[in-house]
């Protein structure tokens, strides 16, 4: 499992350096398989620059942690959504500056460009707010979620589901970059959005988009 957690390390640190992350906020979890069933998550309150392998936290699907550090206080989002979703991977979560300027809006992102079908649906849903680190607010992610693979959360932040890490955050990036989209259109005036057919197109399209194993 050493290999794992130098893997989430690695990945952290480049949620900070493409712009998605500063300091100690937000965190990154991967599902782990077989006999140790659960997923390996950031330390709650560390710089991702300054953490060891051994800081990572496993935590088991009951919500048990394990490990020298005590886990992110968002654990329970990620612990319900990989119980929800057996597919999923791993966990991005992250207060990057477009996506929680938007999410303190409290506003969906509506289809203003056809990529947003690329997190699984003709619209971006923003969660409810809820205390950080609360069941509520992982409660209200589920809801915001559903059919997709990601959301923003409520005056805090976004949030995507990937098959691995490097999925993860190429996810978060494209939200990023979606989010600044959307806010410099608006700044203009109202953007002119795609209809419901055309997002129907664009979602069968996504289906065999990319490479295929």
């Amino acid at each position: 499992m050493l290999e794992l957690r130098q893997r989430l390390i690695a990945t952290a640190r480049r949620m900070s350096a493409v712009g998605l992350n500063r300091g100690t906020a937000g965190n990154l979890s991967l599902r782990v398989g077989g006999v140790a069933e659960g997923f390996l998550i950031t330390p709650t309150g560390m710089d991702y620059d300054a953490l060891e392998a051994e800081d990572i936290v496993f935590m088991r699907l009951d919500g048990t942690p394990a490990g020298r550090r005590k886990p992110s206080s968002e654990w329970r989002f990620h612990r319900d959504l990989y119980l929800a979703r057996p597919a999923a991977g791993a966990i991005l979560h992250a207060h990057s500056p477009f996506a929680t300027s938007l999410a303190c809006l409290r506003r969906d992102i509506p289809p203003f460009h056809y990529m947003i079908a690329r997190f699984g649906g003709d619209s971006l849903r923003c969660a409810d707010y809820a205390t950080f680190g609360t069941q509520a607010l992982s409660d209200a992610v589920l809801r915001a979620i559903v059919e997709r693979c990601a959301c923003l959360l409520g005056n805090h932040g976004m949030l995507v589901i990937g098959d691995d890490l490097e999925q993860a955050l190429a996810l978060g990036v494209e939200l990023e970059t979606l989010c600044e989209q959307y806010w410099r259109a608006c700044q203009l005036g109202r953007p002119v959005l795609l209809d419901a057919a055309e997002m129907a197109t664009v979602l069968s399209k996504f289906a065999s988009y990319g490479q295929q194993a």
